[in-house]
């Protein structure tokens, strides 16, 4: 069967289904991408209908124009303070953060940062698994330079970056390259932009072409025992368990008869 056609919603996300792989495009470009309430809700039911959707195996999130995206919708919250509404941090809403949500996705997570990620954007690509980056272009949170707190960024990038590079990448809000990022681990290869979406792609049916029961319990197990001392992680024992499951026989199979597996996910 053809893939469906793609869906644009309202709030300038567009989702598409390509075979197991989803991709979800960031489409406001006159607004760089800027990440409004519903923008950030309607991330919120996309990564959560991902993370159930049978068929979905991996998700690839992009944007369109120059910014992958220029962070939270600053013209949002600035009408909002006009009309005297409070405005509450962001552990402190009534809604899920979507950036919680992304990071728990059990799918694996691909985004391919097309142009300036900053701030919100930033944040929501280290809440991606993997990153793919177009030369040359601006990362960074200089929420310090608008007396914004990028929360989730300060508890996430020490956890990828020594502590003295996240601590001066805060403190200053001063951007760095995706050159320099790759450098770091932040990114995991600098793609030429014209073929960015389509590396992002190919990484995303790869994965999806393996056990899906294999690549959630290795998701799951690296990020419920990232902290954890190696005695007790690898007795945790997350997520399916790939080594009594039918695709553990089926893959077994397949590879001594030399042909492609057929799974289940179960």
């Amino acid at each position: 069967m053809p893939d469906p056609e793609p869906r644009r919603r309202t709030s300038g996300l567009v989702v598409e289904s390509r075979e197991h792989v989803r991709l979800l495009t960031l489409d406001r470009p006159e607004r760089r991408n800027a990440l409004s309430t519903a923008l950030q809700e309607d991330l919120v039911e996309e990564f959560l209908d991902a993370g159930e959707s049978p068929d979905v195996r991996a998700v690839v999130l992009t944007g369109t124009g120059p910014a992958f995206s220029a962070g939270l919708d600053l013209k949002e919250i600035r009408e909002l303070d006009a009309r005297g509404e409070r405005f509450r941090s962001p552990m402190h809403r009534t809604t899920r953060s979507f950036l919680e949500v992304v990071t728990e996705c059990p799918k694996p997570t691909i985004a391919a940062l097309n142009g300036a990620t900053v701030a919100g954007g930033f944040e929501l690509a280290l809440a991606c698994d993997i990153r793919l980056a177009a030369p040359g272009i601006p990362m960074g949170l200089p929420e310090a330079k608008i007396g914004m707190g990028a929360n989730f960024g300060s508890v996430l990038l020490p956890k990828l970056v020594p502590r003295g590079l996240a601590l001066e990448l805060l403190f200053t809000g001063d951007p760095m390259t995706s050159d320099e990022a790759v450098r770091h681990g932040l990114v995991n290869r600098v793609v030429p932009a014209p073929e960015l979406l389509d590396a992002a792609l190919d990484l995303a049916r790869r994965i999806a072409a393996n056990a899906p029961v294999s690549v959630r319990r290795m998701k799951e197990t690296v990020v419920k025992t990232a902290d954890m001392p190696l005695w007790q992680a690898l007795r945790l024992e997350v997520g399916p368990d790939p080594y009594t499951s039918e695709d553990r026989a089926e893959g077994i199979a397949a590879r001594l008869e030399q042909r492609a597996p057929r799974w289940k996910g179960r």
